[in-house]
């Protein structure tokens, strides 16, 4: 599939040494990644989420003002992820290790990458399945379950998701920044690409490297080395693997 390339190394009093080097693809994963799984798009064209107001259940401000409603909103998601399961776009990523060093930076909440088997998954946006502490940012636990007031750390401070919220800082966006920087090939799939500061990620990546961007209402066209794939994501990561396979 093209996903070795030769890297030579020059030792002393030797004539030189050749080691395989697995090329990185980076992947950039938003809400129609998921979306063949049965979740829905973050936000539906009338900009309500689930049917609620996205800065009630999805802000810092909404949990000072309603934390029952937003603890509620947020377990009725991690129930609906139970019943979930990855798609073969999901699946296709997790296969393509196999080949390529993969590393995918994903907008989305749920666990569909890992339980698909990949190996390198980065939450820009937080995870559905972990809990922090109010009161220290840092402690963070899994938590498959309902999260209710009362439910608190060590040091007695009320849990909430641990999701970014509108209008909190993304802490892993500088990781995401770095990996970018050292793709070799770069997939988009499933994001708008209007969301930021995750919408910006594609221009850290290095100058020339092939880039796909797979979406059925992509909002951008093919140019350069940019290649706009109009499908869902199950269909056009097909797409890419015949690149693959082709390259």
């Amino acid at each position: 599939m093209g996903g070795f390339y030769f890297e030579e190394f020059w030792k002393p009093n030797s004539i030189c040494t050749f080691t395989y080097m697995r090329k990185r693809l980076v992947v950039l994963t938003g809400a129609g990644m998921s979306a063949e799984s049965g979740l829905k798009t973050f936000r539906d064209e009338n900009g309500l989420w689930e049917g609620h107001d996205v800065t009630k259940v999805a802000s810092p401000e909404g949990f000072r003002n309603n934390p029952e409603l937003v603890l509620d909103f947020y377990n009725q998601r991690r129930r609906q992820l139970k019943e979930t399961s990855p798609n073969k776009a999901h699946l296709t990523l997790a296969a393509l290790e196999s080949d390529l060093d993969v590393q995918i930076i994903t907008q989305n909440v749920d666990n569909l990458h890992e339980r698909a088997g990949s190996s390198h998954v980065l939450h820009l946006h937080g995870e559905l399945t972990k809990v922090r502490s109010t009161g220290n940012p840092n402690n963070v636990k899994e938590w498959t379950g309902d999260l209710v007031l009362g439910d608190v750390c060590e040091q007695g401070h009320q849990l909430r998701p641990h999701v970014v919220w509108f209008g909190e800082d993304v802490p892993m966006m500088f990781r995401a920044v770095e990996l970018c920087t050292r793709a070799d090939l770069l997939l988009i799939i499933g994001t708008s690409l209007q969301v930021y500061p995750a919408a910006g990620l594609m221009h850290y990546a290095p100058e020339g490297i092939p880039i796909f961007y797979i979406d059925p209402r992509p909002n951008l066209n093919s140019h350069g080395n940019l290649k706009v794939i109009p499908k869902i994501a199950s269909e056009g990561i097909e797409d890419f693997k015949e690149y693959l396979k082709n390259s």
